[in-house]
């Protein structure tokens, strides 16, 4: 469950002026006056303790960081790498994290996927990964191998050597076809 902050200020410093902010992540709304310059990633982490969204280079290279986010009236979720967006940006938005995607201890087919597959050995860049991964799926549910390695170039794994997490996303395609499911 993730933590609220103490106070009504978070982040900030007696010479900052903070910045209120309204966002729903994993379907739960949050309200907080944040720092200017807070990057949404560190709101995910430090605010709300939701520590699966991880921090790899702070400057948009590994995509461990990576969420999706929905903005007001859009329909689809997109991936973005949350040290590259700061959080007054997330303002109104939905943000969909690693720890919102299981459902009633099931895990998504994402998830099932990078398990049974072994799409993962540290796990350091999995959430970013999956969730980069969704991103794709959401917009292109039946991609090619060459689209699913364009889709997950922004993230990288130091460990894996790409194969089984491609094997992974194809998996998954097709269970989440299957399923008629994305999110």
């Amino acid at each position: 469950m993730p933590r609220r902050a103490s106070s009504s200020s978070v982040g900030s410093s007696s010479t900052q002026t903070s910045v209120p902010i309204t966002v729903k992540v994993n379907g739960a709304q949050y309200t907080h006056s944040v720092e200017p310059r807070l990057l949404l990633v560190h709101y995910i982490r430090n605010v709300l303790g939701l520590t699966g969204t991880h921090v790899g280079c702070d400057s948009s290279h590994c995509g461990a960081c990576t969420v999706l986010i929905r903005g007001p009236g859009e329909s689809l979720w997109r991936a973005v790498k949350s040290c590259t967006m700061l959080a007054a940006q997330a303002d109104g938005m939905e943000i969909l994290t690693i720890e919102g995607l299981a459902k009633n201890g099931e895990l998504h087919p994402l998830q099932n996927a990078f398990w049974e597959n072994h799409g993962l050995q540290c796990g350091f860049c999995t959430p970013g990964m999956i969730m980069a991964a969704l991103g794709l799926l959401i917009r292109n549910p039946a991609p090619t191998r060459e689209e699913i390695k364009w889709g997950i170039s922004g993230n990288l794994c130091r460990c894996t050597g790409y194969i089984n997490i491609i094997k992974s996303i194809e998996q998954a395609a097709r269970e989440m076809k299957e399923k008629s499911t994305t999110v």
